[in-house]
């Protein structure tokens, strides 16, 4: 079993940045393709950035080119850098462990069994 650990999550001002973190208990996180979701109230729970071992990545066509996701594979961490946030990025973040694929030039993203409890992210006008 895979225990997954968010960090980072806060309170800020629109246009400000944050960092979000995913640590896993797995020594198998190397080779684990993982991904960062979110929900806000009353919606459902979507993908924000995934990425794969091999550094295949995957973001929601909402991030424009604000957040990157990155991996440390000797801290077996996950990483979100969230930058130019908007009121609307307001959610609580999770992470996941799932495949990432690649199929006639379009990167996919399947989530699987493993969820981080989440870290709230606030974004205020």
């Amino acid at each position: 079993q895979v225990q997954l650990v968010e960090a980072g999550g806060g309170l800020v001002q629109a246009g400000g940045s944050l960092r979000l973190s995913c640590t896993a208990s797995s020594s198998t996180f190397s080779i684990n393709a993982m991904g960062w979701y979110r929900q806000a109230p009353g919606k459902q729970r979507e993908l924000v950035a995934a990425e794969g071992s091999g550094g295949l990545t995957k973001y929601a066509e909402f991030v424009e080119g604000r957040f990157t996701i990155s991996r440390d594979n000797s801290k077996n961490t996950l990483y979100l850098q969230m930058n130019s946030l908007k009121p609307e990025d307001t959610a609580v973040y999770y992470c996941n462990t799932g495949i990432v694929y690649r199929i006639r030039g379009t990167t996919y993203y399947d989530s699987g069994n493993y969820w981080g409890q989440g870290t709230q992210v606030t974004v205020s006008a």
